[in-house]
Parts: C-alpha cells; sequence; structure tokens
C-alpha cells in the first residue's frame, strides 16, 4: 500500500522524519561501535509510550523502517548505512514484533532497539 501523505507537504515532511529517524540510528550505532559485517541479527524495537492508550505494534513499522536501513550497509540507496549487517532484507535481518511497554508513573517515553545476534546453522 501506499503510504504516503495527501499533499507534497506531507511527502516532504515524511521524508524529513524518516531522514532524522536513519541519521540518529546511524549515529547512535557509531557511537555505540557496533560491530560490522555480520551475517545475520535480529532487530526489534522497543516502545515505552508517554501513556497507555490503546495502541497496535502496526503503527510502529513506518518508524521502524528508516532504523533498519541505518543499520544495514545498503542504507537507503541515497545514503550508505552503518554496516551491521550488508542488507535488511529477511536474509541477513530477523524483524520480530515491536514490543509497546506499559507506562509506569514518572518514566520516561522512549524508542530503543535490541539487537541479537544470530548464529549460522
Amino acid at each position: 500500500m501506499n503510504d504516503r501523505g495527501a499533499s507534497k507537504g506531507a511527502v516532504f515532511a515524511k521524508a524529513a522524519k524518516n531522514r532524522d529517524i536513519f541519521n540518529t540510528v546511524l549515529l547512535l550505532a557509531k557511537a555505540a561501535r557496533l560491530p560490522k559485517n555480520l551475517e545475520k541479527v535480529a532487530v526489534q524495537l522497543h516502545y515505552l509510550p508517554k501513556d497507555n492508550r490503546r495502541r497496535d505494534t502496526d503503527n510502529l513499522t513506518a518508524s521502524a523502517k528508516p532504523m533498519y536501513d541505518a543499520l544495514s550497509a545498503a542504507g537507503t540507496g541515497k545514503q550508505a548505512g552503518y554496516g551491521l549487517v550488508p542488507d535488511d532484507d529477511h536474509l541477513h535481518m530477523a524483524k520480530p514484533e515491536p514490543v509497546i511497554h506499559h507506562h509506569h508513573k514518572g518514566q520516561q517515553p522512549r524508542m530503543w532497539l535490541e539487537i541479537t545476534t544470530e548464529t549460522p546453522q
């Protein structure tokens, strides 16, 4: 399905947001000195929202895509990624369903990625 905005402005705003997400994950991967050139990893998105309203994990998919791109060497086609794995395809990156955590009073909302290396069989 086409997940673009209704106007040119909406398309540009979404592209800018995706670029920001991509660049943030790329900087965090570099700062964490993650390994490079792994054969296969599992990357799971975790989200702690600001409240406990009903949410679907499906809605996190749009935010997750630029995160996966930033970790792979292939990147977006316009910008190279970190190089954790060669590509974010199913052969190199498993993407389990995102986890939405229950918010407790006083917790700051946040997102994080849990990255697990997979040993070849």
